[in-house]
C-alpha cells in the first residue's frame, strides 16, 4: 500500500510538471505598436510608455529561476529582485523597444568582464528558430573559429545588458558582429542612482534592431527583419543575478523560457505578437492611399485606398484635370511628368484629405 502511494504521489507530480511545461509551450506574449509621432525617447525616462497598458507588461512571476542546481520552479521573491519589462514597435521600423524596471537588493557591477548584473535578450525576427551559437553548431567537426565567424549570431541575436554598464560598453552581443549595438542599429539610456553593493531601482531604455541576417562581415550584407502588424516573433530574456562580487557564478538565472539554452538555440523562444495600432489612437476618419504604376509604357498607375473610418464617398483628383469617385481606381495619364494627387473622403465622422505632392511620376 506504501509502495502505491508514493507511486500515485509521483505520478501526480509528474503529472503536474508536464502540465506546468505544457502551459508555458502555449505562452504568447504582445509587443505595443507606439503611434508614430510617440516614439519613444531613448533617455531612461519612464513618461513615454505611460500610454503603454499594463497587461503588455511581463513580470518576475513569468520567470523561472533556471539555474541548473535550483529547483527551477521556486517563485520569485520580490524583496531580493523584482523585474518589469515592455516591448514595444513602431509600424514601418524594423526595432524593438524596451522599457526594463529592476529594483535589486544587491547591485553588483564594479568588475569589468561578464561578472555584472545582467538583462540577457533573445530575439529571432523570423522564428526561423535552430542554434546561432558556435557551441551549439550542427557540424561538431567544424574549427571553433570558423563556426564563431560564420555561425554565431547571424540569424538570430543575444544581446548580454550589463545592469547597469561601469566603465564597459553597454552590451556584449554574443558574435563577431558588435556593430549592431550601435547606431543606427541600437541606443540605450539608463536612470538610476546608487553604487555597486547597495540596493535600488534602475530604469533602462532601449531599442534594438532585429536581423534575419547579421553576418561578421559587417552591415553591407546584413538583412533586417520586416516588421509588420500581427507577425510573430521570437524572443525571451533572462536575468542574472549576483549578490556577491566575490561570488564565481551568478545567485539567480530567472529566464522567461522554460528553456535555458533558449539563450543559444531560437527554437525555445517564445511568440510575441507586433500588435495593431490601439483604436484610440487613430483618427475616426483619415484619407490614406498608395499607388503603383502598372504599366510604364501605358502611363497605367493603379491607386489604392488604405483610409481609415466608416467612408461613403471617395472623390480623386489625378492632377491631370481628370477625376474619380471610384474607391481603388486606375488612371491612364496621357502625357508624362509629376503629378499632384488629391484624395477626399467623406463620412458619418466628417471628410478627410490626403494629398501627394509631385510624387507620381510617370515618363
Amino acid at each position: 500500500m506504501l509502495f502505491i502511494n508514493r507511486f500515485l504521489y509521483t505520478l501526480i507530480l509528474f503529472t503536474t510538471y508536464i502540465a506546468s511545461v505544457f502551459a508555458q509551450e502555449k505562452r504568447s506574449f504582445k509587443v505595443f505598436q507606439f503611434p508614430s509621432d510617440l516614439i519613444p525617447t531613448i533617455d531612461g525616462r519612464m513618461d513615454d510608455w505611460a500610454i503603454v497598458p499594463e497587461d503588455y507588461c511581463v513580470g518576475m512571476n513569468q520567470l523561472f529561476d533556471d539555474r541548473i542546481d535550483s529547483n527551477r520552479h521556486l517563485a520569485a521573491d520580490p524583496k531580493n529582485l523584482d523585474v518589469k519589462v515592455k516591448v514595444g514597435w513602431v509600424k514601418g521600423m524594423n526595432r524593438l523597444y524596451f522599457l526594463y524596471q529592476a529594483n535589486d537588493d544587491y547591485w553588483d557591477f564594479s568588475l569589468p568582464d561578464l561578472h555584472n548584473d545582467i538583462f540577457e535578450v533573445v530575439v529571432d525576427g523570423d522564428q526561423s528558430g535552430g542554434p546561432f551559437i558556435s557551441p551549439f553548431h550542427p557540424n561538431k567537426d567544424l574549427d571553433p573559429m570558423e563556426a564563431f565567424l560564420s555561425f554565431q549570431g547571424v540569424h538570430a541575436q543575444n544581446y548580454h545588458i550589463f545592469t547597469p554598464p561601469e566603465g564597459k560598453e553597454w552590451a556584449y552581443v554574443w558574435g563577431n558582429q558588435q556593430w549592431i549595438k550601435k547606431l543606427p542599429y541600437a541606443n540605450a539610456a539608463y536612470n538610476y542612482n546608487f553604487n555597486p553593493g547597495e540596493s535600488g531601482v534602475l530604469t533602462l531604455e532601449f531599442w534594438i534592431t532585429a536581423f534575419d541576417y547579421a553576418g561578421a562581415e559587417g552591415s553591407s550584407k546584413a538583412v533586417e527583419s520586416k516588421f509588420f502588424e500581427n507577425k510573430f516573433i521570437g524572443l525571451s530574456w533572462a536575468i542574472l543575478d549576483y549578490d556577491d562580487v566575490d561570488a564565481q557564478k551568478y545567485n539567480g538565472f530567472w529566464n522567461l523560457s522554460k528553456e535555458r539554452t533558449m539563450y543559444g538555440n531560437a527554437s525555445y523562444l517564445l511568440p510575441f505578437r507586433l500588435m495593431p495600432l490601439e483604436s484610440r489612437f487613430i483618427n475616426s476618419i483619415e484619407a490614406k492611399w498608395t499607388f503603383e504604376i502598372a504599366d510604364a509604357n501605358r502611363r497605367m498607375v493603379c491607386f489604392v485606398d488604405k483610409s481609415n473610418g466608416v467612408i461613403s464617398s471617395w472623390k480623386w483628383d489625378f492632377g491631370d484635370g481628370q477625376f474619380s469617385t471610384q474607391q481603388h481606381p486606375v488612371h491612364f495619364y496621357e502625357n508624362s511628368g509629376l503629378y499632384s494627387v488629391v484624395l477626399w473622403i467623406e463620412g458619418p465622422s466628417g471628410i478627410s484629405r490626403m494629398a501627394k505632392v509631385w510624387e507620381v511620376v510617370v515618363k
